[in-house]
């Protein structure tokens, strides 16, 4: 490639694979669900050949992981001759969404001062009851004893939906409460969360991404291929970080929090990188039927607010 941006980026892409060799069924992951998923789902295994393997993944590893994936309920194969194609399960689909919601979404900024407490059932089975703990660190929930667990930002309706929907929420008891003072809320805080060690994952995040942020700054225009790859690096890695994000509110959060500006950087490296990489999918992305589909409104908004953008983007509809 001679695309200005290819050697920063093929030195991002060696330093992140030299500090933490990427699965490839985790970079697959966010493949399918940033760039397959908005447009229709569905993408042929040579495809995703095709797409991976500037990011180092070899076909061997790209047909073993999406065997993995099939195997493990998200994706569905299906034939046509010698053709394959994957397309997101109905619960691989939800699966998707719901990361979704919390990887391009805003965390709240204010906050009514009041917990949503679940404490698991004790006469649950070993196996369920480990379950519920996995579900719950993967929504955000801080865990402040064995078996209780309480987030400031859930309400109970929707902690109930999520936790239906994963097929665990008939075994908790749901509260909401509040606490006598700001200090109990960040004992809590401290009790529940490593925030320490989250900060010091933005900090490696957004050193390792300010670069492409400075080089877009200056006018450089990345081709479809270099978008594409770091426009997958970028939320790959960013979504490694904030999965384990809790969401907490301006108030409970260190002052001047590093998480802020990986968010700010995330999202403009995104919506300067969005539509060439688009171009990159319809060019190289087929399913049985053909090239692609648009991708839908709500992935073409992500990371989008009014007045959010400060690199020159091409994400314009």
């Amino acid at each position: 490639m001679t695309d200005p941006l290819d050697a920063r980026l093929r030195t991002l892409r060696g330093r992140l694979l030299r500090q933490r060799p990427l699965r490839s069924g985790s970079l697959l992951m966010t493949m399918l669900g940033d760039a397959i998923a908005p447009r229709g789902g569905r993408v042929t295994l040579g495809s995703l050949i095709e797409l991976a393997e500037p990011l180092g993944l070899p076909e061997r590893l790209v047909r073993t992981s999406v065997a993995r994936l099939a195997q493990d309920g998200w994706l569905a194969a299906r034939r046509s001759g010698r053709t394959s194609e994957y397309a997101l399960t109905p619960v691989g689909r939800r699966r998707f969404a719901a990361a979704t919601r919390r990887i391009y979404g805003v965390r709240p900024h204010s906050w009514n001062r009041r917990w949503t407490l679940i404490i698991l059932a004790p006469q649950s089975q070993a196996q369920r009851r480990e379950r519920l703990r996995e579900e719950l660190h993967w929504l955000g929930f801080g865990q402040f004893a064995p078996d209780v667990f309480g987030h400031p930002s859930f309400d109970s309706a929707e902690v109930r939906l999520r936790l239906a929907e994963a097929g665990v929420g008939n075994r908790v008891t749901l509260l909401e409460a509040k606490s006598e003072a700001a200090r109990e809320d960040r004992r809590l805080v401290r009790c529940g969360w490593d925030l320490a060690e989250l900060a010091r994952a933005y900090r490696r995040f957004v050193a390792a991404f300010a670069p492409l942020a400075t080089a877009l700054r200056a006018g450089v225009v990345p081709s479809p291929e270099v978008a594409f790859m770091a426009r997958t690096l970028l939320i790959h890695e960013y979504r490694r970080i904030h999965l384990r994000d809790p969401a907490l509110p301006d108030v409970l959060l260190p002052g001047d929090w590093v998480g802020t500006t990986a968010f700010n950087l995330c999202r403009e490296l995104y919506r300067a990188l969005y539509r060439a990489a688009e171009r990159h999918l319809t060019l190289h992305a087929r399913s049985l039927d053909g090239v692609l589909p648009a991708a839908s409104c709500e992935a073409r908004r992500r990371f989008s607010r009014p007045g959010s953008a400060r690199l020159r983007s091409d994400s314009r509809d």
